[in-house]
């Protein structure tokens, strides 16, 4: 008895120490789950207009190029999601460091800075390459639906995803729009999941990824241009730098001015995580897709897509349902949050080049003319549809015509956002200048690549 009472007090102590250490590690456990969950919030908080840049970047077009690009060449050219990255990110940050610092649209800036014949060449070129693209947009939604409910009318479906697209645009207050944008960013997701249902050989996408395989062929040489081209395109850069404005003045910014010393570095750097995070989302996006097709379509000898939906067709019989399911439902889900930047982007662009006032935060009766542009080039992409063209070879070729039309557009970005005038004590920093410039060197001489392999 004496024993047990004196072994109860050595070893009390210790049990004690031991479930006190339980205690303390599970108190621990919950407080740092608590504080991960506060810092996710708070980051999925931070997101905004680089978030919904970068998700519009992998539409229903660039879903083509990129599963075309992976059914022609299989993992060969998965490089380019990895090459592109630091390309895209840089620049975006340059269109969104000029809204911050400028309160104005890319347009604007160059109306001020630049000439007359300078800004209507690339609002112009931008309005038609948008349309375009809207027209192809609306045409593959439609043909996505009707994977899912074939019974579905081509004609009813592609009139009701336009009038939806304009509803939402018109008549949505700014605030619930870009949440609706935020949260259609996600769909996205459904790209990655239905690359890992296929059960693709990791380790050669791996090398694939990281040591580049050129051949210099004239069929290679297109579809990286088209890459370039659709990836980092004019319609990103105008979208990017009037969100920010919108942005601005949806935290109460009145006026739209130089604010040079009211810019904070806490901007800054919550505006670089945005975009960032947008860019990388946008490109794992892209590298998924170019492995999904690599390593199912052409592994069993299906090298020649004609649309994002054919792509995600092809995939059923090869990869299941669940692949074929998720691929469609993301041409759906990108499409809706892609027309509307489409269509913004060419509004924000025309509006700022001519001085009619502008902004999806205004109503529909204070800025008649720019919503008047959203409405019209949407409808000139819904009547693209009904003409008897091949809408995926134009669609590659306005993607190359992006490739042209950027550097262009792109020389100005890195001009504005490196100028003292401009940006005050926000200019580049010397890296971003050289890897602006340098993009702006590569996306020329791929452009010029494929002009000339046309005459050879």
């Amino acid at each position: 008895m004496a024993r047990t009472f004196l072994r109860d007090i050595v070893e009390a102590p210790a049990v004690v120490l031991g479930k006190t250490v339980d205690i303390t590690k599970n108190i621990v456990r919950r407080i740092k789950g608590q504080k991960e969950i506060k810092d996710a919030k708070e980051y999925w908080k931070s997101l905004g207009p680089g978030l919904t840049t970068g998700a519009a970047d992998d539409d229903p077009s660039g879903v083509a190029t990129y599963s075309q690009a992976g059914a022609g060449f299989g993992f060969n050219l998965l490089w380019t999601a990895v090459f592109t990255f630091p390309f895209m990110s840089v620049v975006q940050e340059m269109c969104a460091r000029i809204g911050l610092v400028t309160g104005r649209g890319l347009a604007a800036n160059i109306r001020i800075h630049y000439p007359k014949w300078v800004l209507y060449t690339c609002t112009f070129l931008l309005f038609g390459a948008n349309s375009l693209n809207i027209g192809a947009d609306l045409g593959a939604m439609a043909k996505a639906v009707q994977l899912i409910y074939p019974k579905i009318s081509f004609d009813f479906l592609i009139l009701a995803i336009a009038i939806f697209s304009l509803a939402l645009q018109i008549f949505t207050t700014y605030d619930r729009y870009a949440r609706y944008l935020k949260y259609l960013a996600l769909v996205l997701l459904a790209y990655v999941f239905s690359a890992l249902i296929a059960n693709l050989d990791f380790n050669q996408i791996l090398m694939k990824a990281f040591i580049p395989t050129l051949t210099f062929s004239k069929d290679e040489i297109f579809i990286i241009t088209a890459i370039l081209g659709t990836t980092i395109s004019p319609y990103l850069f105008f979208w990017q730098t009037s969100q920010e404005v919108e942005e601005q003045i949806m935290g109460g910014m009145t006026t739209l001015k130089l604010r040079q010393a009211e810019t904070t570095n806490k901007e800054i750097k919550d505006m670089r995580v945005d975009v960032w995070s947008g860019m990388f989302l946008s490109n794992l996006v892209m590298f998924f897709i170019i492995a999904a097709c690599g390593g199912v379509l052409y592994a069993h000898g299906i090298t020649n897509i004609t649309s994002a939906e054919q792509a995600a067709e092809a995939l059923r019989p090869l990869a299941g349902d669940a692949a074929y399911l998720l691929f469609a439902l993301g041409i759906l889900g990108t499409g809706l949050l892609t027309i509307p930047v489409l269509a913004g982007s060419a509004s924000y662009a025309l509006s700022e080049c001519f001085g009619w006032k502008y902004g999806l935060y205004r109503k529909l009766k204070e800025a008649n003319a720019f919503y008047g542009v959203i409405i019209i080039a949407t409808l000139v992409g819904l009547g693209i549809n009904f003409l008897n063209i091949d809408t995926f070879k134009v669609l590659l070729y306005t993607a190359v015509g992006n490739a042209l039309i950027s550097p262009i557009i792109l020389f100005l970005i890195v001009r504005l956002s490196s100028s003292k005038k401009v940006m005050g004590n926000r200019t580049n920093h010397p890296v971003t200048n050289f890897l602006g410039w340098l993009i702006t060197g590569i996306m020329f001489v791929a452009g010029s690549a494929t002009l000339l392999s046309f005459f050879v």
